[in-house]
C-alpha cells in the first residue's frame, strides 16, 4: 500500500473514500428511520472483543477504514433517533450538521479576524442579537465548550468583580468565599468551585420547594448564616430549567436578595434558555435580565449539534479585564486592521472551534419563528406526555411538570392502588433500572432515570426533537408498561 501520511486531500487518492463515507452516513445516520434501533447494545467486555480498537505501526487500507466506520456507527447510540430521550440533547438538525461539516473542513480557529474573518464577525453578530433578546443592558458574551465550562467562567468573573487583584496574586490573601445555589442545581457548580480554588464545601446548597425551585427565604437565611460564620458571600447561581425536574428558580425574588447583599447573580439557563425564542413560553424566563451573567446552550433545547454554548454578561468590559493577556504573537497592536475585531483575548481558550456557524446557519434557515415553532411543538408534546401519565393507572407523576421534563414512576400492579407509594420506596427504587435495562438491550428506547432527594428511582422524559409526536409518546409509555407487566407479572 502506498504511504498516505500527508494531511492534504487528493481527489484521486481520497475522493472515492470520502464519497463512500458520506453514503454510509446518509444511509445509517442522517436518514435512518424509527424502525432502526436507538442502540445495538454490547457490554463493555463484549464490545472490546468485537471492535478493533488497536493502533499499530503501519496504517490500514481505506476499505478496512470503511469497515471500521460502519462498525463505529453500528455500535454507537443514535442520538438523532426520536426515541433517544435520555439526555438534554437529541435530534440531528440538517442545517446544523452542514454547518459542522463546513467548519470542520475549513478547520479555522476563532481567535483573530485574520484567520477567521467570516466567523469572528458572525460570532459577534449572534452574541449581539441574543444580548438584545435578553434585555437592553446586555453587552457581551462568549462561546464556551459546554454549559459546565460557562458556569465555571461565570464563577471566576464573579470572584474577579469582588477582588480584581485575584487575577495577579491569587487566593492567598482572600477571605473564605462562599457562593449559593439550589440543592437541585447542576453539579458543575461544585466542580468548578473546586477547580478555581473556592472549594466544594463553600458551595452552600439552598432548599428547594415541592417542584424543585430555590426558596428565596432560605437563600437569604443561608447568606446571613455564612456572614455570621465570618465568610464572604460573593455569588448566587440560579437555574432556569434544572437538569432533573426542569424547575425555574424565581429570579425576581432571588435578584432582590442578591442586590441587598451585593452578590453576583449567575443564571444557568443552559437547558431552559432556548425558550427566549418562544412568545408563548418566554414568560418562564421572567427576571433573566436582572442577572449579571447567563449561560444558554443552543445544543440543548434548540437542537444545534454539540457543542454550542454561550455565556452572556451585562458588563461589557469584564471578559477582557478578567481574561486578557495580550499575547503579542496573536494580538499585535500595529495590525493592518482594527484589533477590536479580534475576540480571542477575552477567552480563556486560545485555539477554539467555530461553534457559531452551525447555530447561525440554523437560525438563518429557520428564522426566529422557526425556532419558536420548534420550541412550542416540544412543549406541546411534553404537556401531552404529562396528561397521559396522569390518566394511566400504571404511571404516577413524581412532581408537577414545570417544563419539558416529565418525571414519573412506572407502578407494578401491586403498587397501583396503594395510598402512598413512598411507603414502598425500596421496591419502587428497583423498577426503573430494571425496565431501562430491557429497553436498552432491545435497542428500542433510551430513557433516563435517577433518584432525587427522598424520591426513589424514577423515569425522566425529556426531548429536544420536535419531530416527536403524540403517537411516539403513546409508543414510549405503552412499551414501558409492556416491559413492566412482563417483569412484574
Amino acid at each position: 500500500m502506498e504511504e498516505d501520511f500527508s494531511p492534504t486531500p487528493d481527489y484521486d487518492k481520497h475522493g472515492w473514500f470520502l464519497k463512500s463515507v458520506v453514503e454510509i452516513l446518509f444511509k445509517s445516520v442522517v436518514f435512518a428511520t424509527n424502525r432502526d434501533k436507538v442502540v445495538l447494545w454490547k457490554h463493555p467486555e463484549e464490545l472490546l472483543k468485537v471492535f478493533d480498537f488497536s493502533l499499530r505501526q503501519t496504517g490500514v487500507a481505506q476499505d478496512k477504514l470503511l469497515t471500521l466506520i460502519k462498525n463505529t456507527i453500528k455500535y454507537s447510540v443514535k442520538t438523532g433517533h426520536p426515541y433517544f430521550v435520555n439526555q438534554l440533547f437529541s435530534g440531528l438538525d440538517p442545517y446544523g450538521l452542514v454547518g459542522q461539516w463546513i467548519t470542520d473542513a475549513l478547520n479555522a480557529s476563532l481567535y483573530t479576524y485574520e484567520v477567521a474573518p467570516v466567523f469572528t464577525l458572525m460570532e459577534s453578530g449572534v452574541i449581539r442579537e441574543m444580548c438584545g433578546m435578553i434585555g437592553p443592558d446586555w453587552k457581551d458574551g462568549m462561546f464556551c465548550p459546554g454549559g459546565s465550562n460557562g458556569n465555571g467562567i461565570a464563577l471566576n468573573l464573579a470572584r474577579f468583580r469582588l477582588n480584581k487583584n485575584v487575577k495577579r496574586t491569587g487566593m492567598s490573601q482572600s477571605p473564605r468565599l462562599v457562593l449559593f445555589t439550589s440543592e437541585e442545581a447542576h453539579y458543575s457548580i461544585q466542580k468548578f468551585a473546586s477547580f478555581i480554588g473556592i472549594g466544594e464545601d463553600n458551595v452552600i446548597l439552598v432548599q428547594t420547594d415541592k417542584v424543585g425551585r430555590m426558596k428565596p427565604a432560605s437563600l437569604e437565611e443561608c447568606i446571613r448564616n455564612q456572614i455570621d460564620f465570618g465568610a464572604t458571600p460573593f455569588a448566587v447561581v440560579a437555574t432556569l430549567g434544572t437538569t432533573v425536574r426542569g424547575a425555574f428558580d424565581p429570579l425576581y425574588q432571588i435578584s432582590t436578595v442578591c442586590n441587598k447583599y451585593g452578590l453576583w447573580l449567575h443564571v444557568d439557563a443552559a437547558w431552559g434558555g432556548g425558550l427566549i425564542f418562544s412568545q408563548k413560553h418566554r414568560a418562564k424566563l421572567n427576571g433573566i435580565e436582572t442577572a449579571n451573567s447567563i449561560i444558554i446552550n443552543p445544543h440543548k433545547l434548540l437542537a444545534a449539534p454539540q457543542q454550542c454554548s454561550i455565556l452572556f454578561v451585562k458588563d461589557e468590559n469584564i471578559l477582557h479585564e478578567c481574561h486578557s493577556k495580550g499575547a503579542e504573537y496573536l494580538f499585535q497592536k500595529d495590525k493592518y486592521y482594527d484589533q477590536w475585531y479580534d475576540p480571542g483575548d477575552k477567552y480563556l481558550q486560545c485555539g477554539r472551534k467555530c461553534d457559531v456557524f452551525k447555530f447561525w446557519l440554523m437560525w438563518k434557515a429557520k428564522g426566529s419563528s422557526g425556532f419558536a415553532k420548534h420550541v412550542d411543538s416540544i412543549m406541546d408534546v411534553a404537556e401531552y406526555f404529562e396528561r397521559q401519565v396522569l390518566i394511566r393507572p400504571e404511571f404516577q407523576l413524581v412532581s408537577k411538570r414545570q417544563y419539558i421534563n416529565v418525571c414519573f414512576w412506572y407502578l407494578p400492579r401491586y403498587l397501583q392502588k396503594k395510598k402512598d407509594v413512598m411507603d414502598y420506596s425500596m421496591q419502587l427504587h428497583k423498577v426503573a433500572a430494571q425496565i431501562k435495562a430491557v429497553m436498552v438491550k432491545h435497542g428500542s428506547i433510551m430513557l433516563g432515570y435517577q433518584p432525587l432527594k427522598e424520591f426513589p428511582n424514577f423515569f425522566r422524559f425529556v426531548s429536544q426533537n420536535s419531530s416527536l409526536s403524540t403517537r411516539d409518546v403513546d409508543f414510549i409509555l405503552d412499551h414501558i408498561a409492556e416491559i413492566g407487566n412482563a417483569i412484574y407479572n
